[in-house]
């Protein structure tokens, strides 16, 4: 019921339904039927435009992390990164493994492990509640692939709140509180805002960044990229509202 509420709130969808409601009221001769078409219909290609998604992403992303604070300088304790999905059924796998975002998320962490040598942690459940977890998989493809080792797995939890409180629980244990967090960048402001209430001091080390480039003819032209950006940055910005209101209440 989350992810359907949340798909009727960032682009497209929430842009198809505002078409759907002008065409309706045109239909029935009310005033601004035209205008709501013509206003959705314009937002739709614009975020689905390079310039536009670029920009969005942009200005949301975490800005990379200095070299500083991820060398032994920088005080952390430990490594965690955070799942990003399963590629699950893989023929050419036979079986279940990572999706793409979330092994390049386990290729910068295991470039972090080997620089710092800091234990690491992975964190990923099993939201569709089949097949493998995030954590067995993120663990197989470190150990296997990269040749990274993993200390600890935290394979409950469902969402980004329950990836920050399920690692507390771990790492409390060995009394490791300043950690590097390893996610895309867009997904970082709302991840480093989870771990902080969970009570880590995040050194934030973001991977994958919309770097900038000279502007060309065809970044006004829609592209189902830029418009996945577009929507990243909207599901964030929900997801971060969202997050504070209900730590708000938690306390």
């Amino acid at each position: 019921m989350t992810n359907a509420a949340a798909a009727l709130l960032i682009p497209p969808g929430l842009l198809l339904v505002l078409l759907l409601l002008g065409l309706w009221l045109s239909r029935r001769s009310l005033r601004g039927g035209n205008s709501l078409v013509v206003a959705a219909a314009t937002a739709l290609y614009m975020l689905s435009t390079p310039l536009a998604g670029n920009l969005l992403l942009r200005w949301w992303e975490a800005a990379p992390a200095a070299a500083s604070e991820l060398g032994p300088g920088g005080g952390a304790q430990a490594i965690v990164v955070l799942g990003g999905g399963i590629y699950g059924k893989a023929p050419e796998y036979g079986g279940d493994t990572v999706h793409a975002m979330t092994l390049v998320r386990l290729r910068y962490a295991s470039l972090l492990q080997r620089q710092s040598q800091l234990p690491l942690l992975v964190s990923g459940g099993n939201p569709a509640a089949e097949g493998s977890d995030e954590a067995q998989t993120m663990r197989r493809t470190l150990e296997q692939d990269f040749g990274v080792p993993v200390r600890w797995s935290e394979n409950r939890s469902l969402n980004t709140l329950g990836n920050a409180r399920l690692s507390r629980e771990i790492l409390a244990r060995e009394n490791i509180t300043r950690i590097l967090l390893v996610t895309h960048s867009w997904h970082m402001p709302r991840a480093r805002l989870a771990f902080e209430h969970a009570g880590f001091s995040v050194i934030a080390a973001p991977t994958i960044h919309s770097t900038r480039r000279r502007l060309r003819v065809t970044d006004l032209l829609p592209d189902a990229g830029a418009l996945l950006g577009s929507s990243l940055v909207f599901h964030e910005m929900i997801g971060m509202v969202w997050y504070r209101v209900r730590l708000v209440f938690q306390g």
